[in-house]
């Protein structure tokens, strides 16, 4: 690939992932329409970059588009949130299984690590704001099932979806606390190869973070 392919390239990856996480976070605001022109200005690009960053965040459920407006964001939903919720309860429920069976010893270390280093967030009681990626329990429990498809289904798929809910209404009051020990119960139940517990577990806190949310939009 020569130097000018190779650097287009970058510039794509790094606009999508820009956009991606300016409409998690609502920077760009859900529901809003894409326009390309702007999109190409805002982020000094060209319009067919932001044309193929649309196309990927339509793959990642973030875009949608609509006949007679075109491109944009999705809304956050009473009922988009429960069909979210009920797809990601089966799957991740279904990672945590496989993940007691398929961690590694010292993945599992590092797991607990990393919600050890969650607690000082967690015991101020405010907020439980989790990064993406490496950072996040949950996705950390998706790539320790060791499972091609599911990590795809949920990674590629409906990862960055699920984000947005989370980042957008937030966690913080008693449930922080209450969140971050169904954490701790899950990753004790993967410690000790519980698979049917470790799964049980994690759809009871995926269940009970829907209710959370689900009361934030509609109030």
């Amino acid at each position: 690939m020569s130097p000018e392919a190779e650097q287009a390239v970058t510039s794509s990856d790094k606009t999508f992932q820009q956009l991606r996480s300016d409409i998690v976070e609502g920077g760009i605001v859900a529901g809003s329409k894409l326009n390309e022109a702007d999109l190409a200005s805002r982020y000094s690009v060209s319009r067919a970059v932001i044309r193929e960053a649309i196309n990927r965040l339509e793959t990642c459920h973030l875009v949608e588009r609509k006949p007679n407006v075109g491109a944009k964001v999705v809304e956050l939903s009473a009922q988009g949130l429960k069909e979210l919720y009920q797809v990601r309860q089966a799957l991740e429920g279904m990672a945590a299984r496989q993940a007691a069976e398929h961690m590694s010893e010292g993945e599992i270390h590092e797991l607990q690590a990393l919600l050890n280093s969650h607690f000082n967030t967690v015991k101020t009681g405010e907020t439980y704001y989790q990064e993406a990626g490496d950072l996040d329990f949950h996705y950390r429990i998706i790539l320790g099932s060791n499972n091609k498809q599911l990590i795809s289904l949920l990674i590629n798929g409906l990862y960055h979806l699920i984000r947005m809910y989370r980042v957008q209404l937030g966690m913080a009051g008693p449930r922080v606390t209450t969140a971050f020990d169904e954490h701790r119960h899950i990753v004790q139940a993967i410690a000790n190869r519980d698979a049917e517990l470790a799964e049980i577990l994690m759809r009871r806190h995926i269940q009970y973070t829907e209710k959370n949310l689900a009361s934030k939009l509609n109030s």
